[in-house]
């Protein structure tokens, strides 16, 4: 365990969190548009609002769910590995949840948009392939990076 004036602390951690989670939420986002039948159907700048809108929730589900981790197995975060292993698991898992959960309430209940033909869908509950991808590369990815901070000897950034 480091010494306490090494520690980055928690909110260096959550800089590199977010550092990489919402660039890469926005080029998700832009990216797995034309599986949607927006990109069909819609003007660019339907388009354009369409997916900074979607950035724009995906990083305040990110961010909900992490704390919700945080505050339900975070003790020790970020020093303790198992808390950070805990944590990790229940952001990926919770970022899952409510993707399963809006996909099919905004595709099936709302209609507030649809699938085009070309987006894989899962099995059994129907949510589209990259949406569900995106809810687990990013927030592993973000983790990773961020979980990167708690040893600075690592860092290369000095």
């Amino acid at each position: 365990m480091q010494d306490d004036a090494r520690d980055p602390g928690t909110v260096p951690i959550l800089r590199r969190y977010f550092a990489v989670l919402i660039p890469a939420h926005l080029l998700w986002e832009f990216a797995h548009m034309p599986l949607y039948q927006l990109w069909y159907e819609d003007t660019w700048q339907q388009i354009a609002f369409a997916g900074l809108h979607c950035t724009g929730g995906d990083v305040l589900i990110a961010g909900s769910v992490l704390l919700a981790a945080l505050v339900s197995v975070g003790r020790g975060w970020p020093r303790d590995p198992a808390a950070w292993r805990r944590v990790a698991m229940l952001t990926v898992i919770l970022g899952l949840g409510y993707t399963i959960f809006s996909e099919w309430m905004n595709t099936e209940l709302r209609e507030a948009w649809a699938y085009a033909p070309a987006m894989p869908v899962l099995p059994l509950i129907g949510t589209g392939l990259t949406p569900f991808l995106q809810w687990i590369v990013i927030p592993v990815a973000a983790l990773w990076w961020a979980g990167r901070a708690r040893n600075p000897d690592s860092l290369d950034e000095r």
